[in-house]
């Protein structure tokens, strides 16, 4: 095949564990222009975004870390905080995301 006809995939990385992955694999996460954080499934939410793997540790990690308040550029309030660990506590702890390969 020539390099014109593979698809390209965006690629973006995950705040969490640096693992870079397509976009489709990750979670995003968005800042909209009010101000309000939000978890965005179809990736369409316009806002400034992060993207994270869909394992809990993961977002573990960059909660205890504040990736997300540089990622998104605000400091995230206790009620934000608060809706990405809800959020985050339905995920499955998986060792599928750790292969930093």
């Amino acid at each position: 095949m020539s390099p014109q006809t593979l698809k390209r995939r965006p690629q973006r990385t995950c705040i969490g564990c640096q693992r870079v992955s397509t976009k489709r694999e990750l979670v995003r996460i968005v800042r909209k222009p009010n101000g309000e954080v939000v978890v965005d499934p179809t990736g369409k939410v316009a806002g400034r975004g992060a993207y994270l793997c869909k394992d809990k540790r993961c977002w573990r990690a960059a909660l205890e870390h504040k990736r997300f308040d540089r990622a998104l550029k605000l400091a995230l309030t206790p009620e934000q905080y608060a809706y990405i660990e809800a959020y985050a506590s339905q995920l499955p702890d998986t060792d599928e995301n750790t292969d930093k390969s």
